[in-house]
């Protein structure tokens, strides 16, 4: 019998899949939202924390956008 998951597909460069990683590792266990890496740039998560992990990475490219003094 084949069990099957809905989620979302993420794919991305190696650097961002870290952060994401890094991301699910800082939650609860009860709360880690990763089903499965399927290699290092691919993902399968959860499809109900997608504005959430939009927005730590909006908050992540904010924090390290370089700005030129005026």
């Amino acid at each position: 019998m084949v069990n099957a998951i809905k989620g979302l597909f993420i794919s991305c460069d190696v650097p961002m899949a870290q952060f994401i990683v890094n991301l699910n590792a800082s939650m609860p266990a009860s709360e880690r939202f990763i089903v499965h890496m399927l290699d290092p740039t691919h993902m399968f998560v959860q499809p109900h924390v997608t504005e959430m992990i939009r927005s730590k990475i909006g908050e992540f490219r904010d924090q390290n956008s370089y700005e030129k003094p005026q």
